[in-house]
């Protein structure tokens, strides 16, 4: 049996129109989160951070 587990198996591959609708769907989800920004809270910890780099260098 752990031989049949061993054996490589084709890849399945999609068509071009497949990947295309794929993309667009990731890219419609993808943009919203983009488009939604970063909250105030995790922008004044950013520009903490950057504060105490440019400090240590």
């Amino acid at each position: 049996m752990q031989a049949a587990i061993d054996q490589k198996k084709p890849g399945a591959k999609l068509s071009r129109e497949i990947q295309a609708k794929l993309g667009q769907q990731l890219r419609a989800v993808y943009d919203d989160v983009v488009n939604q920004g970063v909250p105030d809270r995790f922008a004044a910890l950013l520009e903490q951070l950057d504060k105490s780099d440019k400090g240590n260098s």
